[in-house]
């Protein structure tokens, strides 16, 4: 079993996770181009119960997705920091973003996602498996 620790950037909200990741995954789509500041997004997904909040208490924004689905992002309200997201789609599973992690040397995505929307300079991993969309 995978167990880890994270956090935002000021030590406001710290969380831990004693659970094996259900899927990792690049996501390369607007919001997580959005949210996370970056060319794209690494998320790891467990199952909500999985994740405790040991310090602290993030903040919350809900929004439509592609989909239709509420989906609700997670934060420190202190520093921006996002941590988490989940939403309709797929109730009780949470994602998790992975540079919130303290050590996420054990994160190896198996996919990336909305490819079609990547940036032209992202070099996407021929040895992922490959979605123009959310499979």
């Amino acid at each position: 079993m995978v167990q880890f620790t994270g956090g935002c950037l000021c030590g406001t909200i710290r969380y831990a996770v004693n659970a094996e990741p259900q899927r990792m995954h690049n996501c390369h789509c607007d919001t997580c181009r959005k949210v996370t500041g970056s060319a794209f997004a690494t998320n790891i997904f467990v199952a909500e119960d999985d994740v405790v909040i040991t310090q602290g208490e993030p903040k919350s924004f809900s929004h439509a997705a592609d989909s239709g689905n509420t989906v609700v992002k997670e934060f420190c309200a202190n520093c921006g920091s996002q941590l988490f997201g989940h939403g309709t789609g797929r109730p009780g599973v949470k994602n998790i973003k992975v540079g919130s992690i303290d050590d996420a040397s054990f994160v190896q995505p198996v996919a990336d996602l909305y490819v079609k929307r990547a940036l032209p300079f992202t070099q996407i991993d021929p040895s992922l498996d490959g979605f123009d969309e959310m499979p």
